[in-house]
């Protein structure tokens, strides 16, 4: 187990009706005028916007809106919302939405509090110092961006997609009611089971050293994503169901699972270029088509952990032959996302060979860096990795 730093600041407020409370919550953390932020129609339709702001003037805090967070989220609204946030002199801002909404409002957070352009951090150029403090209601199990410290962000001009990561990004409180996913798609829920189980099994199966008990927490965590998935898939209602994908949601990208282990989530940077490159590409769906093709070359090199994900996660039955169970279980985790309705081919998501030699010149930033993982990816490794999930 190597050194590691464990920094999970965010308060939780998990339940039925707790969204009820912003108010609340906000004056605890002195807010006086704040920023929501949120996506297109989904929380002014469910009624959502309307409990906040009614909790919000029984707190009598001053508000603002910024609207139209679109999947895969976009450089020119984070704009809008940093032009806003200084011209309104706003103090907090409150994301109500999934992991694109929060990450818009992440951006906007450290971006009002500095003059040079905020995507200057997604590309590495600069560090944030400080930012505008953020506080969630989160209506989709998916990112973990609710108690993360990552933000990922599209650049619609360059369509780049790129991530950095700072203490500074983690919400300083995030409210987790399971019945406000009800009414999520099935297409979208099952985006985000396949998003959760990445975020825990990217880091489960890296170059890492074995860490326990953080490999058990993973494990049980995979376990009870893949059962209560299942679930959710027929009953969209039930309520624990629910409760076991949001709270795992959050468990999986707080730093958690990675305690005393390195990692890389080289699946993820595969992914970030195919959404960010397809805008129509939900980064679940994709992650799903690309996960399977990583994993057929990268297994001879970590057998052990994905020995221990097949036989305690999957319930592949052992026989004589480690390798044969192996790649069992990776087709049975594959006929799985096909029965959540997720696609198992670059095709299905109308990409061509074409576009998959541009996308391995992306992933490997036009020939500059190679992705040291279980694999190292370069741009000829990336290229077959993307052919087999072609």
């Amino acid at each position: 187990m190597k050194n590691f730093q464990y920094y999970t600041p965010t308060k939780i407020f998990f339940g039925r009706d707790e969204e009820k409370k912003v108010g609340e919550i906000l004056t605890e953390f002195q807010a006086k005028k704040i920023l929501l932020h949120y996506g297109k129609s989904s929380v002014i339709k469910s009624g959502l916007l309307d409990t906040v702001k009614t909790s919000l003037k029984k707190a009598q805090i001053d508000f603002i809106e910024l609207g139209g967070v679109e999947p895969n989220p976009k450089l020119t609204l984070v704009e809008k919302g940093i032009k806003l946030v200084k011209s309104e002199g706003i103090d907090f801002l409150l994301a109500i939405g999934g992991g694109s909404v929060i990450d818009s409002a992440k951006s906007i957070a450290v971006g009002a509090l500095v003059d040079h352009s905020t995507w200057q951090f997604s590309t590495h150029e600069m560090t944030p110092k400080k930012a505008i403090p953020l506080g969630v209601i989160l209506t989709l199990a998916a990112s973990g961006s609710d108690m993360s410290d990552s933000c990922v962000i599209t650049n619609d001009k360059t369509k780049e997609k790129r991530g950095f990561n700072s203490p500074l990004n983690r919400p300083k409180f995030a409210i987790l009611n399971p019945e406000l996913t009800y009414t999520v798609s099935p297409y979208q829920t099952a985006c985000g089971i396949v998003d959760i189980m990445m975020h825990t099994l990217e880091r489960f199966i890296s170059s890492g050293e074995p860490s326990e008990p953080t490999d058990s927490i993973a494990i049980g965590l995979l376990k009870s994503v893949y059962q209560a998935g299942q679930r959710v898939m027929k009953n969209p209602k039930d309520y624990e169901a629910r409760a076991t994908l949001l709270w795992a949601n959050s468990l999986s990208h707080n730093g958690l699972t990675s305690c005393g282990r390195s990692f890389v989530m080289s699946v993820h940077q595969l992914e970030h270029e195919v959404s960010g490159m397809f805008d129509e590409v939900a980064h679940g769906a994709g992650l799903a088509v690309l996960w399977p093709a990583w994993a057929k070359l990268a297994y001879p090199n970590a057998k052990d952990r994905f020995k221990r994900f097949v036989y305690e996660v999957l319930e592949i039955k052992p026989t004589d032959s480690l390798d044969k169970d192996i790649i069992n279980g990776i087709e049975k985790f594959k006929e799985f996302f096909k029965k959540i309705g997720m696609p198992t081919s670059l095709k299905e998501l109308n990409i061509t060979e074409e576009d998959i030699k541009k996308l391995a010149i992306n992933v490997t930033f036009n020939h500059t860096r190679i992705i040291k993982d279980v694999i190292e990816i370069d741009e000829a490794m990336a290229l077959k990795i993307y052919r087999e999930a072609l």
